[in-house]
């Protein structure tokens, strides 16, 4: 029994990386197009989760979707989670406030809903990706030091601190979206 679930878990691991391995990661690929350079980062970061997420999910059972195996979250938690935060952390990052729609999807973010499936949380957060990078490609980089408040009180961060931690928190979570999914994927075979 333990070589089986080891076999499992080396197929389960060989297949993501020999897929992803491809290609040079994005950070190896040169500058996307556009981009100014100091954001290049950013860019290379979003492009990549987005990657490996949907390599990750591309057979990922519809049925697990909603799954919180020993009480992590779901993985429906965390594609939703992802395409959230880069709406909410870019819309700062422009100087503005969340809207009332932003703020009913962040209250509404880990509660299962019938209407979500593999296919349209992974739209929206790679819909959401595409946002992000055309924001990217129109940013004054003579402004990513300039203040930005996040949410009512208005705590201090910068241009630069918002985008970059929209890159780091999405890389977070395709980590933990991994585990998740092979977690899920192991115990139900």
């Amino acid at each position: 029994m333990v070589g089986q679930e080891k076999i499992k878990s080396i197929t389960f691991t060989f297949k993501f990386i020999s897929i992803l391995s491809l290609q040079p990661e994005y950070w190896q690929r040169g500058p996307i197009e556009n981009i100014p350079a100091l954001l290049q980062p950013v860019a290379h970061a979003l492009l990549q989760a987005s990657a490996e997420i949907n390599e990750m999910m591309r057979e990922f059972p519809e049925a697990l979707l909603w799954e919180k195996p020993a009480g992590l979250a779901s993985p429906a938690f965390h594609l939703q989670h992802i395409s959230g935060v880069l709406d909410r952390l870019f819309t700062y990052a422009k100087g503005e406030q969340l809207s009332a729609e932003q703020l009913a999807a962040l209250a509404a973010e880990g509660k299962e809903n019938s209407k979500d499936s593999i296919s349209s949380v992974l739209d929206r957060m790679n819909r959401q990706v595409e946002i992000a990078i055309k924001q990217l490609s129109t940013t004054d980089v003579t402004t990513l030091a300039d203040f930005r408040g996040v949410g009512r009180k208005q705590l201090p961060s910068t241009v630069m601190g918002l985008l970059f931690h929209s890159a780091e928190h999405m890389m977070r979570h395709t980590g933990q979206l991994l585990v998740t999914v092979k977690i899920l994927t192991e115990r139900n075979g």
